[in-house]
């Protein structure tokens, strides 16, 4: 069975095939030469770090996946051919999730967690030091588990087509799959599947509840997670709730419902006790936001236009002697324009590839928490409108970053990541109280985005009520207007949320958007229906 990797950086080209360029340069015939796609057929296609694939090349993935057959029409090529393979990939959570459409493309999930018994970690650190001073000898003394284990495996595979799943427990399988609210009919296949393979397993001929609840966990997890922020994962007291509803009879039923109702209360009251801060409200809509500007720095996403990028689309070919990246149709085509007897490519008919693509930014959220922020609750709509804004970051597979200010200085919270299931985390989490000192919180934002190689944008909430300086003896408020100059001069797009509320008000919060060149938003405005903003701005 073949095992093919399939690199982060692979082109379209290597991954789908093209135009095999050495025959076609020795005489002028048009051959075919096979990707990635094809060498996995009946194998195994494996992706390290695949959350982190481009979008076009997801794009390639869904449609083999889908079809089972790779279908390639460029460079005056029309090919078909069977493209069917087992997908594995790995990835880390905190780097920012997967695709909907590509995730459950996944039959199974296993979440892979450091151990937290010393015992078991000193052993994994053991075996692992003995693998490196003697990797030969390690695997000789692993031998025979191995070997047992293919034969239990060889067994397993004989054994599958006679085990049976009962209609019941079909039922079992599609009455989880309602309850966790999963929407692909191919868990309900998937768990099937898994069950039965889990039988076999074990060298029984039939499926068992156990063997329905244990495919559950592999096959749910990554299903049941419908929108950002929700935690990912199984509730397993909810599992085995479900599972004795189907399984037990009705009175014992009743009896363990009247007992999780009472369960309930309890953890509501003892919730009720705990000390919060305050909650997030409700944003109603997702708050889109579309950034003008051409950004010369690439970084794959789908929010803002980039040119002449390393990945993308193709959209045309231009003349160059030193191409980074062939065009080999518009290059034979120079050559064979030419009409000469001996076919022949010269330095002059080469043609470079151009790409187009949409970029993903940086967007760095600076949250005033001071005091002011608890008059009238303001926090609570601030946390609203930053989680609307954090969901339009998730959609367009940004990176996000967070500062807080309050008491006398400012701090940055969460490092820029694509996880934006952490930045909402931070967000919950964070007290309210203390004074303003926004002018260092300007100040870490322009050393924030000093050190990131993405297209920014800066996102600003407060009312601008600076009363904390930065250097001693300094106004609170010029130091804050200058280092909103020195953003604006950087060129760094920029939109200020005004948190201030009231009838009298001092409009400090349009100032410093002046300064910054920014668009101003009241949260009243930004919780208007169907809002898309458009920010304009110089990205250097």
């Amino acid at each position: 069975m073949p095992f093919v990797t399939l690199p982060l950086g692979a082109t379209e080209d290597r991954v789908i095939g093209t135009l095999d360029l050495e025959q076609a340069l020795k005489g002028g015939q048009r051959v075919f030469k096979p990707g990635l796609l094809a060498a996995a057929h009946r194998g195994i296609l494996y992706i390290d770090e695949v959350n982190l694939l481009p979008d076009h090349l997801v794009d390639v993935l869904l449609d083999a996946a889908a079809m089972g057959v790779n279908s390639v029409q460029r460079e005056g090529l029309s090919v078909t051919h069977p493209a069917r393979f087992t997908l594995i990939g790995t990835m880390n959570l905190e780097e920012g999730d997967l695709r909907p459409q590509l995730l459950d493309r996944f039959g199974l999930m296993v979440e892979v967690t450091a151990p937290r018994d010393k015992v078991l970690r000193s052993e994994v650190v053991r075996r692992r030091i003995a693998y490196e001073a003697n990797p030969s000898a390690y695997a000789a003394a692993w031998m025979q588990q191995q070997q047992t284990l293919r034969h239990q495996l060889i067994t397993a595979q004989q054994l599958l087509a006679e085990v049976t799943l009962d209609d019941a427990l079909l039922d079992l399988i599609s009455h989880l799959c309602c309850e966790f609210e999963v929407a692909s009919l191919r868990a309900d296949i998937v768990m099937h599947k898994a069950a039965r393979a889990l039988a076999a397993l074990e060298g029984r001929l039939q499926v068992t509840p156990e063997d329905v609840r244990t495919a559950a966990e592999l096959v749910l997890p990554h299903r049941r997670r419908r929108k950002p922020f929700e935690q990912p994962g199984l509730d397993q007291d909810q599992l085995d709730d479900l599972m004795q509803q189907v399984l037990q009879p009705p009175d014992e039923a009743e009896s363990g419902a009247e007992d999780s109702e009472q369960k309930n209360d309890q953890n509501n009251s003892e919730s009720e006790d705990q000390q919060q801060v305050f909650a997030i409200a409700s944003a109603g809509n997702v708050r889109k936001i579309t950034i003008d500007t051409v950004a010369n720095r690439y970084a794959s996403g789908k929010r803002s236009t980039a040119q002449d990028t390393p990945r993308g689309l193709v959209v045309r070919a231009v003349p160059d002697q030193n191409p980074s990246s062939l065009a080999v149709g518009a290059t034979l085509r120079s050559a064979a324009l030419r009409g000469s007897d001996d076919f022949q490519v010269t330095k002059n008919d080469l043609h470079q590839q151009v790409r187009a693509g949409k970029n993903a930014n940086l967007i760095l959220f600076v949250v005033d928490a001071s005091g002011s922020m608890a008059a009238q609750r303001r926090m609570e709509a601030v946390k609203g409108a930053v989680l609307s804004l954090l969901t339009d970051a998730y959609q367009q597979r940004d990176e996000v970053a967070v500062i807080s200010f309050r008491g006398e200085s400012a701090q940055l919270l969460l490092s820029p990541t694509r996880s934006v299931d952490l930045a909402e985390q931070n967000l919950r989490e964070l007290p309210t109280g203390g004074r303003t000192p926004l002018p260092h919180a300007l100040s870490v934002a322009l050393e924030t985005l000093e050190k990131t190689a993405m297209p920014p944008l800066l996102v600003l909430l407060s009312d601008g009520k600076a009363n904390v300086a930065l250097h001693d003896g300094n106004d609170p408020w010029q130091e804050s207007l200058r280092f909103a100059e020195l953003l604006a001069e950087r060129g760094v797009p920029a939109l200020v949320l005004d948190t201030e509320t009231g009838y009298l008000r001092l409009g400090k919060a349009r100032q410093l958007a002046q300064a910054l060149g920014a668009e101003c938003l009241t949260l009243e405005e930004l919780s208007a229906e169907n809002l898309a903003l458009t920010v304009r701005g110089c990205i250097k």
